[in-house]
């Protein structure tokens, strides 16, 4: 093995991942399948380690596979627009304030159920939440 290559441990060391998600990175074509040696080890390019950081941030922040694909296609042209990079992260941190939002009611609700001054189940103000209030429910939860 090369000083300039690396096998799929110590890639995953340097990148701050398992050895599981590089193969996954590489099964999904976010990186090329290395060479591999006589004896079938892999041996990947130093340079990798800046990919797979690059895409492990991505993941961090919460894009996709093909968010991130579509932005390691971008980050090889340096010197063309970053708008569709900006689209894609305004497109992104709109999902992310939804989801806080969602996450913010989710709290609120749970926050009202989670404190129950009842001694027995059926003063429990969660199992009362989540059971049917509509006339036409006829689905009794205790019955399984």
């Amino acid at each position: 093995m090369s000083e300039s290559t690396l096998t799929i441990g110590q890639l995953g060391s340097a990148a701050g991942v398992n050895i599981e998600t590089v193969r996954y990175y590489e099964k999904v074509g976010l990186i090329q399948p290395p060479p591999r040696s006589a004896s079938g080890y892999r041996h990947y390019p130093v340079g990798v380690v800046h990919r797979l950081h690059f895409i492990r941030r991505g993941r961090e922040l919460g894009f996709t596979i093909e968010e991130i694909r579509a932005l390691l296609t971008l980050a090889h042209h340096p010197d063309e627009p970053c708008a569709q990079a900006d689209q894609l992260a305004r497109q992104h941190l709109a999902e992310v304030e939804a989801k806080i939002a969602d996450l913010t009611k989710m709290r609120d609700e749970l926050a009202k159920l989670a404190y129950c001054d009842g001694h027995a189940v059926h003063d429990c103000r969660l199992l009362d939440a989540l059971s049917c209030h509509d006339d036409h429910c006829s689905v009794d939860p205790s019955q399984g």
